[in-house]
């Protein structure tokens, strides 16, 4: 066999093992004019706050943010949206672009007037770097602490300044992978609190027992709870279970109950690309049954 021509089947070879190995590529989201700031749109103001030392999670900090709608009336109470992991969600030039998407919808009354609330999850700073993220905990345990740690620690902080509705409709929570099965977790445990719940990527998989929503969902009776549930079809799939079907089985289980649910599975993966180009579709929908 000549050199040119084994040269050629190396190359050949080359070639085939690297196909086999490329995966298929996600689709890129465009993101609307929603997403972007638009001349003559006034906008709101995000203002970090101290670093909050939780009671309720004992020995925690966290950074965490506040929006407020440049149409915000001290007289009149506003909407109330939390998210978790809040760092990512108030991005203005991240995956979701929270303050951005808000200004745009608040402006056009296509949502109301809504203070966000945007919080990090805990860490221990006693602890050696690595070893003292309490995100897990917090985020992925099936329990009410989360949201007596929203309802006895950080509402009535925000609250002090700001005029707050108390109605759990006019209450939503928002959170991306571990996030967004806490977000789950808050409205399940306390619809007295919160009853609007959108999620991305959720993590309903068997991380810390997550897994069994879908069963609870249909022996309970039905709760007044509105979520809006964003998947990936390559999303993960590991140890802990599969993180699309794990989504589908939730919106099984929704839809079986009679909840007031939408569920838009997208081509991407464990990331917030799909969720943050579909935010103002999700947030318009979430929203729709709530006015100023």
């Amino acid at each position: 066999m000549s050199r040119r021509i084994l040269g050629s089947l190396l190359m050949l070879g080359c070639s085939l093992v690297a196909l086999g190995q490329e995966k298929k590529p996600a689709t890129r989201y465009k993101y609307g004019p929603d997403s972007e700031p638009q001349a003559g749109v006034p906008q709101g103001t995000v203002t970090k706050m101290p670093p909050w030392k939780s009671e309720v999670f004992a020995g925690t900090v966290r950074d965490w943010w506040i929006y407020v709608p440049a149409q915000y009336d001290p007289q009149k109470p506003a909407c109330v949206m939390v998210f978790q992991d809040g760092e990512w969600y108030v991005n203005p030039k991240g995956d979701f672009r929270v303050p951005v998407v808000f200004d745009n919808l608040i402006h056009k009354k296509e949502m109301p007037v809504t203070i966000g609330i945007f919080l990090n999850p805990g860490v221990f700073p006693d602890k050696r770097k690595g070893l003292g993220k309490n995100r897990s905990v917090e985020y992925d345990t099936l329990s009410p602490k989360y949201a007596e740690f929203l309802e006895k620690e950080i509402l009535p902080e925000v609250a002090k300044k700001y005029n707050l509705r108390n109605d759990p409709e006019a209450r939503a929570i928002c959170g991306i992978s571990s996030g967004g099965i806490c977000a789950w977790t808050v409205a399940w445990e306390r619809p007295d609190l919160f009853r609007k719940v959108l999620s991305h990527v959720g993590s309903f998989t068997n991380i810390r027992g997550g897994d069994a929503y879908p069963g609870k969902i249909r022996k309970t009776p039905k709760k007044p709870i509105r979520v809006f549930l964003q998947a990936g079809k390559l999303d993960l799939d590991n140890e802990h279970g599969n993180w699309p079907l794990a989504n589908m089985q939730m919106e099984l289980a929704l839809k079986f109950k009679g909840y007031d649910y939408k569920f838009v599975m997208g081509e991407e993966g464990h990331n917030g690309k799909h969720g943050g180009a579909i935010l103002p579709d999700s947030l318009r929908w979430l929203w729709a049954d709530v006015k100023d």
